[in-house]
């Protein structure tokens, strides 16, 4: 470890095979908690390249216990990290999206840049995490959803959780939580905090066979927070666009917040999916929703934003919860 801390605090990138082999070690407790920090620290002060993004990725894939399924489906997911204390976007969504008859394999965790996360979230409800192939299926072939708690999935990350939670700050694990869901989906929802970071994630996609849609708002949103003008990135596309181009208006930070504990998440969590929110909250997943759709049914944006509403206002995304929620064995 110490020659690999010198090459990065010198600023020289690591190749794949070296991320690859050092985050294979560190999942084997093979370095002492100061090192693992001190590594995690070092890309606090400089960008990740892509050769050390896709070795984390790999490494991690190698390590992880995989979902199998035989449905085709959707991952909505962020980086997280973006210091906005918007309320569960991502997550509300996917619900949005599976009862508009889409399989969603949702990949979370609980929060460790922001107080709730997909699974802080889940847990409040009532849900029972599993890794069990049978279940998820079940799940999935229910509610047309399945949540993979991603420490059930990924103990090589039991060796950084503390340190993470520790930190208290988004690091490059951030990063490769979109990229290292256990389904392995062929179509993906990713958004991101920043524009550079925008980039690698093209960069690293350029070459995939996935249908991966890529989203930033400029203002430094991982999701379409519609208070802003924001990217749409793609394999063959790339977009800026304003929200009132999808009938949404402009809105304040504060018309998204998330509140301040996961009692406030919960409850706006299931205002939405009762249909009960305010327009803000309602518009802000119906937009992040309806790309996800766009993305996975190959349609425009604003057919998909209508799909997206429909699956709302009916009960569907509701049902898709209570479905979810009720099928434990």
């Amino acid at each position: 470890m110490k020659k690999t801390l010198e090459q990065l605090y010198n600023f020289e990138p690591l190749s794949i095979s070296d991320s690859y082999k050092v985050l294979e070690q560190i999942s084997k407790d093979a370095f002492n908690p100061a090192q693992v920090s001190a590594f995690i620290c070092s890309y606090l002060m400089r960008d990740i390249t892509v050769n050390e993004l896709t070795g984390f990725r790999n490494a991690l894939l190698d390590l992880c216990i995989p979902f199998k399924t035989e449905y085709d489906s959707i991952d909505l997911c962020g980086t997280g990290g973006d210091s906005k204390n918007t309320f569960n976007i991502s997550t509300i969504s996917s619900f949005i999206v599976a009862g508009s008859g889409i399989k969603v394999t949702k990949h979370g965790n609980y929060g460790v840049s922001s107080f709730c996360g997909s699974s802080n979230i889940l847990e409040s409800l009532g849900h029972q995490f599993s890794n069990n192939n049978d279940l998820l299926n079940k799940q999935l072939d229910k509610a047309n959803i399945c949540f993979l708690h991603a420490p059930l999935f990924h103990p090589a990350m039991k060796s950084v959780a503390g340190i993470r939670k520790q930190l208290g700050m988004k690091t490059f694990f951030n990063l490769l939580g979109p990229l290292v869901n256990p389904a392995q989906p062929k179509n993906q929802l990713i958004g991101v905090f920043s524009l550079k970071i925008l980039r690698v994630y093209q960069l690293l996609h350029q070459n995939s066979d996935k249908n991966v849609t890529l989203v930033h708002t400029i203002d430094g949103y991982d999701e379409v927070s519609l208070t802003n003008s924001f990217k749409l990135v793609g394999s063959n596309f790339e977009y800026l666009h304003e929200p009132e181009e999808f009938n949404f208006t402009t809105y304040n930070a504060t018309d998204i917040s998330g509140g301040n504990n996961i009692s406030d998440a919960k409850t706006i969590f299931l205002k939405i999916l009762n249909n009960k929110a305010t327009k803000a909250q309602t518009d802000v997943v119906l937009a992040n929703a309806g790309i996800a759709i766009a993305n996975f049914n190959n349609t425009s944006v604003l057919e998909g934003i209508e799909v997206a509403r429909k699956s709302l206002q009916s009960g569907k995304a509701l049902e898709s919860l209570n479905l979810l929620l009720n099928t434990k064995s």
